[in-house]
């Protein structure tokens, strides 16, 4: 496409989402069922930013929708986080190699401890290789929590 269909089509674009000149709906907050409900703490699990099609995902911890206690294990909160980043991903119709960093925040933060999330971590994304920031804490959302993993995505096309 030339220079010049490209700004039409992005005129167009403009056109299609401005509202009589004010600003257009820039974002997008999802709370998908399939995630605890974190509108009633007011905030959101997913922010959809246009344009661009990127994603701010929440930090994940161990809870779960059903409202199932905490494991104390370590590798198991681990698990849980990564069952639900992946319910995150499949809400938005993303995929791990959509993800364009993943940020950890983990209690306690040491080498052993690290060693002990990093199996169930790397799985998350099937191989793809994101940007990643590990960020050592005092403490998370509640007590028994030890990670968390909030993520940015690239939205598919």
């Amino acid at each position: 496409m030339s220079d010049e269909g490209q700004q039409l089509a992005l005129w167009a674009l403009y056109e299609k989402f401005s509202f009589g000149g004010n600003m257009t709906k820039s974002i997008t907050r999802l709370n998908p069922p399939a995630l605890p409900n974190a509108s009633e703490m007011g905030y959101s699990q997913i922010s959809i930013v246009e344009p661009g099609r990127m994603a701010y995902i929440s930090g994940q911890v161990a809870w779960r929708p059903n409202g199932e206690a905490v494991p104390e294990s370590l590798p198991e909160q681990m698990s849980i986080v990564s069952i639900n980043t992946k319910a995150a991903l499949d809400a938005i119709g993303a995929a791990p190699h959509d993800v364009v960093i993943a940020r950890i925040y983990m209690t306690n933060l040491t080498p052993e401890r690290l060693e002990e999330v990093m199996p169930p971590f790397l799985a998350i994304f099937e191989g793809a290789q994101p940007c990643v920031t590990g960020v050592g804490v005092e403490a998370l959302a509640a007590p028994e929590l030890q990670v968390e993993m909030e993520l940015i995505v690239r939205l598919p096309d």
